[in-house]
């Protein structure tokens, strides 16, 4: 099976990227990168040291429901070129580990589908996943913090 990682839509970030309110209705939060841990969700690599970035709160998920998880993300401040979907695991993640949740065509977990993977394994996992019919889509969130970092897809 052939998956694609996939970035946020470009029109969304666009429109962060020149002022609109994120998911709580606030202005994002512009920041100058250490060049330290500041994955763009984007272009999905990471900010770095000396450019501007944005911290914002993200919802990927079409509307407010239980299972509808907000959390701080990270933007380049200006416009970056989106990633393209491709099967190879994104640069930015680089932690030693990521939650791998898979989620329904009504955007809600599956349960029993969510766990710690090491970074190498994500895609095998996510394959796994996928060969549920009820996961729709995966999600690849930290281990640490649960922060949203990509969305996969089968291809």
């Amino acid at each position: 099976m052939t998956i694609q990682f996939k970035a946020l839509p470009t029109e969304d970030v666009r429109a962060l990227q020149r002022g609109a309110p994120d998911a709580y209705g606030l202005i994002p939060e512009r920041k100058i990168s250490d060049g330290d841990g500041v994955p763009c969700r984007h272009c999905l690599k990471n900010v770095a040291a000396g450019e501007a970035y944005l911290v914002l709160a993200y919802r990927p998920f079409p509307e407010l429901q239980p299972f509808a998880e907000t959390g701080p993300i990270f933007l380049h401040a200006e416009e970056c070129e989106r990633a393209a979907e491709a099967e190879a695991l994104p640069e930015m993640l680089e932690s030693a580990d990521y939650i791998v949740r898979g989620y329904g065509r009504d955007d809600r977990i599956v349960y029993g589908s969510g766990g710690v993977v090491p970074t190498g394994a994500i895609a095998a996992r996510a394959e796994t996943l996928f060969e549920r019919d009820e996961i729709a889509y995966v999600h690849v969130r930290s281990a640490r913090n649960n922060c949203y970092q990509c969305r996969i897809e089968r291809a």
